[in-house]
């Protein structure tokens, strides 16, 4: 299994930064990229931005050069740092892995799965 814990949301004014944190325990070794989505009330979730070394860096349309994902591998730790944000930005933002089973010594195995925190609430007021 893979836990994911979101942390960093709160409450900001239109144009101000914000980081958010995802501590990712388990069978970290297996981890085959991680993303950051986010869902506002009413509305789908959204892919905000996605990392992994197959891909490198993927960022929603409406991202627009203001986030940036990154990760301390060792630390096991992914981060979101968003810039100007705007009220559109209100969501609870969730953290995403995906991964296989960690076996013996560092053997990944079995079919690709999914793990997803519990999400953080970042509220931009405008």
């Amino acid at each position: 299994q893979v836990l994911l814990v979101e942390s960093g949301g709160g409450l900001v004014q239109s144009g101000d930064s914000l980081t958010l944190s995802c501590a990712a325990s388990g069978d970290t070794p297996c981890i085959n990229g991680m993303s950051w989505y986010r869902q506002a009330p009413g509305k789908e979730r959204e892919m905000v931005a996605h990392l992994s070394n197959s891909r490198g860096e993927i960022y929603g349309d409406f991202v627009k050069g203001r986030f940036t994902i990154s990760e301390d591998h060792a630390k096991n730790m992914l981060y979101l740092q968003m810039n100007r944000l705007e009220s559109e930005d209100t969501a609870v933002y969730y953290c995403h892995a995906d991964h296989r089973k960690l076996g013996s010594g560092t053997i990944c195995y079995g079919p690709p799965d999914a793990s997803w925190g519990q999400g953080t609430q970042v509220t931009v007021s405008s």
